[in-house]
């Protein structure tokens, strides 16, 4: 069938682009593109230049492209460019358009090698060009340099993924021939997203850089590494001719001999060069959108037909209308109901990953805070000792006793639980003060209603309050239950058998009773 009827295709996505660009909003329909992908000087600039057939792109050491430009190609009887930004100004000097091209990115990213994923929208109208979209992204780096943030390779990758990882992006991987394919970050970025490599096209440039009685002819003829659209060759101009400003189409001419007169390529001239692949990546991209066409098309129909039924709620809208008020009242604070919830039980959207919140730090205070205050009491073994001997001997009065008396033993281990009421009441204080904090943090997004979150905050904190005090009636009720009867039938009591059971298994090294041997019974006393 060919392309014959689909050239409007291309223009028509890109009425799209620049549609979803004037709106500052990111284009959610995966628009046919074709991505540009390859590390520093891997001549991705040179290739894009050789279509237009002029020097238009920004060039230097370093970072160069620190923004996507989303460079579009339209066949034209005049020769022109325009920027979305500045759309009602045509550019006839393409060095107006490199300065231009600077400006803008300096605009956004600031003038010491910050990048931005913002993209810029160029459209260049030619007669020399065959209707076609790239997407020229920023070269893979490695090295930070100037202002840039120490991640900056991980940034920069993360922004190609964007665009590549898209099903309906072709992604063109461009790779100088000098290094080996193996070591190509366009490849293996294009690898990971195209596993099959059925999205992938390669193109090879620098051919004519390298080392003498090497090629890459197995390369090219899709040997090394297949991709099922192939590889292509090109041949750029040098730094030395782009400085002496040698015509780009002299250039085209010279890459023309290369390939015909090349002993490795000459069979393949026909299927190299620059003309060549405008041609193919024009082909396949029309086809491209072609196959999309179906699935592009029902999408749009399916957000169209929601906005619809959105713009259809809003026909009666009245801003003073009382039941909207309370609605939107109602869904607030149901917000903040489960925002509140999700901070206790740990499923929030937002994680913290700089301090404990919410559950989790009410969690540390039940097994690390409390454990640690309990262990803290203050303890002297000798004062032990003589309380012990004075509550048994005031016991027997003036008798001289045979065993130890009951009401010595209570006596003294009520004195140990008591000390608990502290660290109880403390852990109850810790707790609620947490609850509090995340009452404040989840009532953060009514802060476009400074009452509605004032009066919101004093509901719950009120409420929290008197949960406190029922709290710690309910721990101090607790301890005087366990005040009020020892039970020393309880299986964790160190009676005079299990003393000696214990005291075998121990090999004889009992430990004079302390604070611990009074808590096991005193904690499951009833």
């Amino acid at each position: 069938m060919g392309n014959r009827g689909m050239e409007e295709l291309i223009p028509l996505v890109n009425k799209l682009q620049d549609a979803f660009s004037s709106i500052g909003q990111s284009c959610h329909l995966d628009l046919p593109q074709i991505a540009v992908v390859g590390g520093q000087s891997a001549g991705k600039s040179s290739v894009l230049e050789n279509f237009v057939g002029r020097d238009f792109l920004p060039r230097g050491s370093g970072i160069v492209t620190r923004r996507p430009l989303i460079l579009q190609l339209i066949f034209s009887k005049t020769e022109y460019a325009e920027f979305l930004h500045c759309k009602s100004k045509k550019f006839t000097d393409f060095d107006e358009v490199r300065q231009e091209i600077e400006a803008e990115t300096d605009r956004a990213t600031g003038t010491n090698k910050g990048i931005s994923p913002v993209p810029i929208n160029l459209r260049v109208y030619s007669p020399h060009v065959l209707n076609l979209t790239l997407i020229d992204l920023p070269g893979i780096t490695k090295v930070p340099v100037g202002d840039q943030p120490q991640d900056i390779e991980y940034q920069i990758k993360d922004m190609i993924l964007q665009f590549i990882s898209r099903e309906s992006s072709l992604i063109l991987a461009v790779t100088p021939a000098n290094m080996d394919l193996a070591n190509s970050d366009a490849l293996k970025m294009a690898k990971e997203v195209d596993p099959q490599g059925l999205r992938t096209i390669g193109v090879i440039t620098k051919l004519d850089l390298m080392d003498e009685g090497t090629d890459a002819r197995d390369i090219l003829e899709n040997k090394l590494l297949p991709l099922r659209r192939g590889y292509i060759g090109v041949v750029n101009r040098s730094q030395k001719d782009i400085d002496g400003k040698k015509d780009i189409r002299a250039a085209l001419a010279a890459e023309r001999k290369f390939f015909l007169s090349h002993p490795a390529y000459r069979h393949m001239a026909d299927r190299m060069g620059t003309p060549h692949l405008q041609k193919v990546l024009n082909q396949q991209l029309t086809n491209h959108i072609r196959e999309t066409l179906p699935s592009l098309r029902s999408k749009l129909q399916s957000q169209l037909l929601s906005l619809e039924k959105e713009v259809e709620e809003y026909k009666n809208f009245r801003p003073d209308d009382p039941t909207r008020k309370t609605k939107a009242l109602l869904q607030m604070v149901q917000q903040f109901g489960v925002d509140f919830e999700k901070r206790i039980e740990g499923s929030g959207d937002q994680v913290d990953t700089l301090e404990l919140s919410g559950g989790a730090r009410i969690n540390r205070i039940f097994h690390e805070r409390f454990p640690f205050e309990l262990v803290k009491m203050e303890f002297d073994e000798k004062d032990l000792r003589r309380e012990i001997s004075y509550a048994i001997k005031n016991i027997h009065g003036v008798r001289t006793g045979l065993f130890t008396p009951d009401l010595a033993f209570e006596a003294i281990v009520k004195k140990q639980v008591v000390k608990l009421k502290e660290p109880c009441l403390k852990c109850v204080d810790l707790v609620i003060q947490e609850l509090i904090n995340t009452v404040r943090q989840c009532t953060s997004k009514l802060g476009s209603y400074p009452r509605l979150r004032e009066e919101t905050e004093r509901i719950v904190t009120t409420y929290i309050r008197e949960r406190e005090g029922k709290t710690k009636d309910q721990i101090l009720l607790l301890i005087d239950i366990e005040l009020s009867y020892i039970n020393t039938n309880h299986e964790d009591f160190i009676g005079f058998a299990n003393a000696q059971q214990r005291s075998t298994q121990m090999n004889k090294k009992r430990a004079i009773p302390n604070q611990g041997s009074f808590l096991p019974f005193a904690r499951k006393s009833v």
